[in-house]
Parts: structure tokens; sequence; C-alpha cells
């Protein structure tokens, strides 16, 4: 693996694991408002702060070193790298297309759902 590669896939393990610590520090938050025992256990700082810290750590350091995984990650940005992007006039004219077909259907199902509920508005009267 290169050093660009090892730059990218270390940055996205690190932030892999942040995301996964703040979703385990969310999780226990609600169900601390739940559950007696989790709320029992939310009054420690070390379970409130420590166990998401902990298993992001974990996470990021197994992710880090073992080989498997990093190999799989090199060979997912080598792939990417091999992507050809279309030009920036090409992305924005889709991009234009496709909202203005959004648009479209969306007024078109606007008028469908609006006569419909007219039609059985009259038919219930």
């Amino acid at each position: 693996m290169d050093n660009t590669n090892s730059k990218i896939v270390t940055l996205s393990f690190l932030s892999f694991a942040a995301l996964i610590g703040f979703t385990i520090a969310t999780v226990l938050k609600v169900f601390s408002g739940a559950f007696g025992v989790v709320a029992k256990a939310m009054e420690f700082d070390l379970v409130r702060h420590g166990l998401p810290v902990t298993i992001a750590l974990v996470l990021f350091v197994y992710l880090q070193f073992n080989k498997n995984i990093l190999s799989w990650a090199d060979e997912v940005i080598g792939e990417v790298k091999k992507v050809v992007w279309p030009p920036t006039k090409d992305t924005r004219g889709m991009t234009i297309v496709v909202v203005i077909m959004v648009l479209i259907s969306s007024f078109i199902i606007s008028f469908f759902d609006m006569f419909s509920g007219f039609v059985l508005n009259q038919l219930m009267k």
C-alpha cells in the first residue's frame, strides 16, 4: 500500500470509528430514558464517556491493523482511482434534467392526488 492510500484508509477508519462511538453514545442516552438499569449505569462517567470511546478506539485499532481489511481497502481505493468521472459540464446538465423531471413528476402526482380527492369528496356527498 502506498503512502497516499495509507492516509486515506487511516482517515476513513478513524471517521468510521468516531461515527460508531457517537452512535453508541446516542443509543446509551436513549436507552437510559427507557431502561432503569442503563440509567443507573449512565450515572458513571466511565460508562457515559468511556464506553463509547473505548469501543471506537478498539474498532479503529482492529481495522487499522487487520491485514485482510487493509488489503481490501487498498483494492477499493485502486478501483475508485480507475473510475472515469464525467466532466463538470455534463454533470451540471444531467443534474438540471433530473431536477426538472422531479418537478414535473411532482406536479403530475399532485394533480392526480387533488383530482382523486375531489372526486372522492363529490362521491361522499
